[in-house]
Parts: C-alpha cells; structure tokens; sequence
C-alpha cells in the first residue's frame, strides 16, 4: 500500500426546497463521512443555487456545494459516493481526481 494523498473534488447538488438548518445537516454529513474514512477536507463551500438546463427528479433549480478534499485510500470517496445516491436531499453528486 503506497502513502501517496490524493486530491479529490465532490461537487453534489442539494434540493432547493430544504430549509438551512437542514442544508448544513446534509453538509455536516457528507463531510463527516469524508473525514471518519480517512480523508482531510481542505475545502467545503456553498456554491449558489442555479436552475438547472433540464428537470431533475421534479426540480428545476438546486444548491450546489462544492468540497476539495485529500485521500490516502478510496474508502472515504466510496463510502461518500454509497450515501450520496440513497440520500433523498441529494440530488446530483460527482468525484473527481485532481491532476497534480
């Protein structure tokens, strides 16, 4: 097993409709995933809510939160990929790998 940290980017779209103590319990979720399976979380931000090009799931509109995080193993983005598609208040999510 190597000791190379990879960065990651998880962008995820929140449902319009959720209230904000809701929204940060979906954040503070995801990112406690994140870091419970091993990964350093260097970013978490809120990016705006924007409508969408085409309806998703009935919404044409979503919040869009954006985390920049590092990895040693792929648990951490696994596990968060897992929950992301079975949580109801998500309704996009994407990881992606950061060129060095």
């Amino acid at each position: 097993m190597s000791e190379q940290t990879t960065k990651y980017e998880a962008l995820y779209i929140i449902k319009p409709d959720i209230d904000e103590a809701s929204k940060k319990e979906v954040v503070d979720y995801f990112d406690n995933i994140l870091t419970n399976n091993g990964a350093t979380i260097t970013e978490s931000k809120d990016w705006q809510k924007r409508r969408f090009a085409y309806e998703i799931k009935d919404y044409r509109e979503g919040i869009y939160h954006l985390v920049t995080f590092e990895a040693d193993t792929a648990d951490s983005l696994n596990e968060f990929d897992r929950l992301a598609k079975i949580n109801d208040n998500i309704l996009r999510h994407l990881i992606i790998k950061l060129e060095d």
